[in-house]
């Protein structure tokens, strides 16, 4: 098989990385990524996950090199490893260099064996505070123990595990040197996030309140540590620097404060087959559709995601200014999984 992009967008971007969502449904209410009371999709809406192979397995053959597995809470959806188990078969061929997935930990300790007998090597962690008090606030639902359980389970089982760390002004601004020393004391990576106007039920006010940029983080950390930059990339959209006292890499992911778009390698696709071909807009192409309407004509797919590409957009428009915030988005994060 040829490794040559073979799916190119207007802007001469090549689209080799596909971040696909399996399921809305999350055991985490997470204040950033949904509403507490989120009223869910009909079963019947949700690709099977036979579907979610057929399309990957598309996706993969025209060109995309690494797949991320995200939610809503990806492991909590019923017979998700069989999806891992599937997926591996790319890994073995030689067709996918990376298979891995984004979670909040939740399930981790119950799937880590088998997700790195499915052939993943890294996983990202969502976590904010250290604080269980905190902790329980933000996700509303969450219990810190049982991530910490999921911690130990995933470096028992050999995964390598990086903390994405959403940057919020107010609530976890006081934990940035303890986040930092704490992953690196146990051998893992960190990536900051900025926040994003993302969830029809958080006004533009009060995202703008939880508005930390990135560039506050980076002056603050350089108070105590020597950072150094690092030219290498895992595909997305973070750029890094690496702590000299510790050796450990921090990401700093800044849709807002330096717009990262002219490198986009990325889409996305929804648990419903909705294809997002950029996280801070609202396009999408039904590739659900075109798949149930063609059951054995993988060409009228593969043509359908050629056409999907096209349609791709030079960026997002997200930006706070010191009053508004513009380019909000009203679907969750959970929709499209971040």
């Amino acid at each position: 098989m040829s490794n040559a992009p073979k799916l190119i967008d207007p802007f001469h971007r090549a689209i080799t990385y596909l971040r696909v969502s399996v399921t809305d449904r999350c055991d985490f209410r997470c204040v950033y990524c949904m509403s507490e009371h989120m009223t869910f999709l009909p079963k019947r809406d949700l690709l099977t996950l036979e579907e979610l192979d057929r399309l990957c397995s598309t996706f993969i053959s025209q060109g995309v090199r690494k797949l991320r597995v995200t939610g809503g809470e990806p492991l909590v959806r019923r017979g998700i490893m069989n999806f891992f188990q599937a997926m591996s078969r790319h890994l073995e061929s030689g067709a996918l260099d990376e298979l891995t997935l984004t979670t909040n930990g939740s399930q981790l300790a119950r799937f880590a064996a088998d997700l790195a007998s499915s052939g993943v090597r890294r996983v990202n962690l969502s976590l904010d505070t250290l604080d269980q008090e905190k902790f329980r606030r933000i996700t509303r639902w969450g219990r810190l123990p049982q991530v910490m359980d999921g911690i130990d389970a995933a470096q028992r089982a050999g995964l390598r595990i990086k903390i994405n760390m959403v940057a919020l002004k107010g609530f976890n601004d006081d934990e940035l040197f303890d986040m930092v020393e704490w992953c690196a004391d146990r051998g893992m990576d960190l990536t900051f996030i900025e926040v994003m106007p993302m969830g029809e039920d958080i006004a533009g006010e009060e995202r703008l309140g939880q508005y930390w940029s990135l560039d506050d983080v980076m002056e603050r950390l350089r108070t105590r540590y020597r950072l150094t930059d690092l030219a290498e990339t895992t595909g997305g959209p973070a750029r890094y620097r690496r702590v000299e006292e510790t050796g450990q890499k921090l990401g700093f992911i800044t849709p807002l404060s330096h717009n990262f778009c002219e490198s986009c390698n990325r889409v996305r696709l929804t648990c419903t087959g909705q294809l997002y071909q950029c996280l801070g807009q609202e396009g999408m192409f039904d590739l659900r559709k075109v798949l149930r309407d063609n059951p054995d004509d993988d060409a009228a797919v593969i043509a359908a995601l050629h056409h999907a590409i096209t349609l791709k957009p030079r960026g997002h428009d997200f930006d706070y200014s010191r009053q508004s915030v513009s380019g909000q988005m009203t679907r969750h994060m959970s929709h499209t999984g971040g």
